[in-house]
């Protein structure tokens, strides 16, 4: 299976990208399909309906993902319209794809989808396929083997309907090289900052603007309601911490699971690739083995000239370049006329040509490691970790109602729930009805319960809230404080402050733009100028999108060129004092390479916007709004 992807590098990971990310972030789950629920369509594509429950399941999946990044935001923007939209678009185009790839009779072999699966690291053990981890992992979603490969499989279906339109797309050299001498184009800049802060002395605030402010913003200085609380946290990695493995646990473990700890025997080897398809005719395969008897015949009078002979010959992009090189495998990672050939050979031996479906190989053994067992030490703390986590996960399913019922019963403390499953109370920030929240906090259910009137006049814990899965908070209110109202002497200082910045910057801006003005008519302006810096629109990572574009619609045909933008921060004026074009040739930057491809990849992915354009023609589409509005009860 890995000849297959060294073999054929760019289509195959094109194809494991769809498989991998999944597996890599967001777990097994994601392949997960909830096919139970409400029969309500959120939409229909090509008279083919995406149900309610669907949607819902899809979304849920992308709020996990999104999750992590909300850094304390408002855990509503993950259920907004824009989120919601973006992925019933991703459902819809997943449909046209699919019924693209039914009506073209797509379909992917068992040995592509064996290679896929194999290639998950989450799958992996040691850097090889793990049977177990991947039966365990499907059974831990109540899956059956068929099923999830079943999805897998429509997944790899649907990207290499995607892959076929992205491959189909060529660059013209002549658009490519006229793309390329614009991003590459390098000008000379000098710049020069109007800051506020030199204007501010101009800008006198009157009690009278003040005031005006005040009235027109109020809302702005109202304190918001807060409280204080403190909390416990029952969770299954607590639990975890909590247990304590034996010796002799672990010992038991070990000697019931012994195939769990073989390492089965690996192999490295160099190989010659000389490429010939399986459908090649008679004169290509002639052709082909007489190149590779030379290569052979070469190989067996100098062996120690191996890796020299690879680099020559071998048409594998993958081993080439390192002699040859596929580093160590084991039985099941290799097509099998060239894993036989291979576990045949003794170290050092140089076989006779090997025939595949990618060509004729000539393979050199060069290392041998027998299967063994990992000792006991070697895996003594995989185990622990192992059985503390089955243990832990037994005892969440057993004490969560527990939990629950204790906080409930109890609800004048939190101290009988803390004792009772020895945790420790922890203690939050104020927190603000309507603001941000970090941790537990930010769970939406979490908070109201905070901020009910039972948890807030009556101190009494709130409901025990799952804010992540095998993850219960109860939480009880300590310190109360009213939302309330900011007089004007409080925050007269404060509003005086906003108002002479913002003036300032409106000062900056204007002599910014006089500055430009008078630049532009070759007047003499006293401007303190920074040292110059080359940039190029194609490598400008560090510098604002909008000061790039501001530098380079500056007319160049006369020099100096200026040109200006105003920011928060005031206003900014820049210099052009020199061009240098760039002219597409034989002898490019490293950068020229990287940026083709980008224009490579933005056709394609034009092309692919324009073909899902066309199957939405072809398969009309048509959203319920009102479903796709509706929230979960």
């Amino acid at each position: 299976m890995f000849d297959s992807v060294r073999s054929n590098k760019k289509v195959v990971q094109i194809i494991l990208a769809l498989i991998v990310l999944p597996f890599a972030f967001w777990g097994v789950e994601s392949y997960i399909r909830n096919s139970g629920g409400s029969n309500a369509s959120v939409a229909s594509v090509g008279g083919s309906t995406i149900s309610q429950s669907e949607f819902q399941q899809s979304l849920r999946e992308q709020q996990d993902r999104l999750r992590p990044t909300l850094g304390g935001r408002d855990p509503a923007l993950l259920d907004s319209p824009e989120i919601r939209r973006a992925v019933l678009d991703n459902l819809v185009q997943r449909r046209l794809l699919s019924l693209y790839a039914a009506k073209s009779n797509l379909s992917i072999s068992n040995d592509q989808l064996a290679t896929v699966i194999a290639s998950v690291p989450q799958l992996q053990e040691d850097g090889k396929f793990s049977p177990q981890r991947y039966e365990a992992l499907i059974a831990a979603q109540g899956m059956s083997k068929a099923m999830f490969e079943n999805n897998v499989r429509h997944d790899l279906v649907i990207q290499q309907a995607m892959t076929a339109v992205g491959a189909a797309s060529v660059s013209s050299k002549t658009a490519a090289d006229r793309w390329l001498a614009l991003q590459l184009e390098e000008r000379e800049v000098s710049d020069a900052a109007l800051r506020p802060d030199a204007f501010l002395s101009r800008v006198k605030v009157t009690p009278e603007a003040i005031k005006t402010y005040y009235d027109a913003n109020i809302k702005k200085f109202e304190l918001p309601e807060q409280v204080h609380a403190e909390y416990l946290v029952l969770s299954r990695d607590k639990l975890s911490e909590q247990t304590v493995v034996s010796d002799e646990e672990i010992k038991a473990w070990y000697q019931s699971h012994p195939d769990r700890y073989k390492r089965p025997e690996e192999r490295r080897a160099s190989h010659v690739l000389i490429t010939v398809g399986a459908k090649a005719g008679a004169d290509e395969v002639k052709a082909a083995e007489a190149k590779a008897a030379e290569v052979l015949a070469q190989a067996k009078k100098s062996p120690g000239d191996f890796a020299r002979l690879a680099k020559q010959y071998s048409q594998d992009p993958g081993s080439a370049g390192k002699g040859g090189d596929l580093d160590w495998f084991g039985r099941g990672a290799m097509v099998k006329p060239f894993e036989e050939a291979a576990f045949a050979l003794k170290e050092g031996q140089i076989s006779d040509v090997i025939r595949s479906d990618f060509g004729l190989h000539i393979i050199k053994l060069t290392g041998v490691k027998p299967e063994r067992s990992r000792s006991l030490d070697e895996v003594r703390g995989e185990i622990a970790a192992e059985l503390k986590a089955q243990t832990a996960a037994k005892k969440y399913a057993e004490v969560a109602d527990s939990f629950s019922n204790t906080v409930y019963e109890q609800a004048d403390s939190l101290k009988p729930a803390a004792e009772k499953f020895k945790l420790t109370i922890q203690q939050s920030d104020w927190l603000a009805k309507d603001g941000t929240a970090v941790g537990p906090f930010a769970n939406a259910k979490l908070k109201a319960a905070l901020f009910s009137d039972d948890a807030i006049k009556n101190k009494r814990n709130t409901e025990a809230v799952e804010i992540a899965p095998n993850v219960l908070v109860s939480a009880r209110v300590v310190e109360h404080k009213p939302a309330a109202q900011q007089s004007l002497e409080t925050v007269s200082p404060t509003i005086a402050k906003f108002l002479a910045h913002d003036e300032a910057i409106k000062l900056a801006i204007k002599d910014g733009e006089d500055k430009l003005a008078r630049l532009d008519k070759d007047e003499k302006v006293d401007v303190a100028w920074s040292k110059p810096r080359a940039v190029s629109k194609g490598m400008a990572a560090d510098w604002p999108p909008d000061v790039v574009r501001a530098v380079f619609k500056a007319d160049s045909t006369k020099l100096p060129a200026y040109a200006g933008i105003s920011a928060p921060g005031g206003y900014m004026l820049f210099r052009v004092s020199q061009v240098k074009p760039f002219v597409p040739g034989a002898t490019e930057p490293p950068q020229a390479k990287a940026l083709r491809a980008q224009y490579a990849r933005m056709l394609a992915d034009e092309e692919l916007a324009a073909w899902i354009a066309a199957l939405q023609a072809k398969y009309p589409v048509e959203i319920n709004q009102a479903a796709l509005e509706a929230r979960e009860k």
